[in-house]
């Protein structure tokens, strides 16, 4: 899809990490900027940079590519963060699921291939992975489905670095750690965990405590392995589930949602390689606990 795009060029004066060199040198907003980084607007000695800490030095040429923002996607139940020929990149909201599932209509791909089909792009969304119907974030979709068994094939080396933040039931007593166990489903879909082989599978969670306050923690968890209920679960072993969770919470509810968002993604882009990285704000309504 063709943009019509402007170009600023800059020159670097003294060392600094790409993201915080941009939020003090260009006169736009942190959303604007990680919107241009991540549509690949940025270069840096003529090179494509997606990664937002990458080390400028001085003397390295910065361009910045203001493209005109893409006004063919509308839905109030996702954001079009990236997209190219092989690949989209969207954040979803609660109360949409990843794909259909029985005569429900509201999914992700749905909207997406709405929106392909009035953008006439000869292409359909492909399932890479999934989030529950109540939990938002970011999401890959492959446009083709030699893509999307690129993507599925490698998924573990692909997807370099996958964090979640989420609102836990009660103070948390320890800054981070690591949780393993076995997880297996039930008859009744019930995801239930085992210090022990029960016959699941092996599930590693990694958690950083961000802030606590009466009643309630903001809680970081990096996925070494990504298993159905996963944070859902740990949370709720440690004896602080996620808020909102009708399935394993203990009925905390202070947003009258599940406190789960995922909002880090970075992966290696399945055709080119290069590292895509990506990030949205922490939704404002956790932070309003805090």
């Amino acid at each position: 899809m063709e943009t019509q795009n402007k170009y600023d060029k800059y020159v670097v004066s003294e060392e600094a990490p790409l993201l915080n060199w941009l939020l003090a040198n260009l006169k736009l907003s942190r959303t604007k900027i990680k919107d241009i980084l991540h549509g690949q607007g940025i270069r840096v000695n003529g090179k494509v940079v997606t990664k937002f800490d990458y080390p400028l030095l001085p003397g390295m040429k910065v361009t910045v590519s203001k493209s005109k923002r893409n006004n063919a996607f509308h839905s109030r139940y996702v954001k079009l963060v990236y997209e190219d020929q092989y690949i989209v990149v969207v954040e979803k909201n609660v109360g949409i699921l990843s794909m259909a599932a029985g005569h429900s209509t509201l999914n992700v791909k749905t909207v997406l291939d709405d929106y392909f089909r009035s953008t006439k792009q000869h292409c359909q969304a492909h399932v890479v992975h999934r989030l529950d119907r109540d939990t938002s974030g970011l999401m890959i979709y492959a446009k083709d489905k030699q893509t999307e068994l690129s993507l599925e094939r490698d998924w573990h080396n692909t997807v370099f670095d996958r964090r979640y933040v989420a609102v836990l039931s009660g103070e948390m007593e320890h800054n981070e750690g690591t949780i393993e166990n076995w997880l297996k489903d039930n008859r009744a879909f019930f995801t239930f965990s085992s210090p022990v082989d029960n016959g699941g599978k092996y599930a590693i969670t990694h958690f950083y405590t961000l802030d606590r306050r009466e009643g309630y923690s903001l809680v970081e968890f990096k996925l070494e392995t990504g298993r159905k209920n996963q944070i859902r679960v740990h949370a709720a072993d440690m004896g602080h589930p996620v808020c909102g969770d009708v399935k394993y919470g203990n009925g905390d509810d202070p947003l009258g949602r599940l406190c789960l968002h995922a909002y880090v993604l970075c992966f290696y882009h399945p055709v080119t390689h290069k590292p895509m990285e990506f990030e949205t704000s922490i939704p404002q309504s956790f932070l309003s606990l805090f």
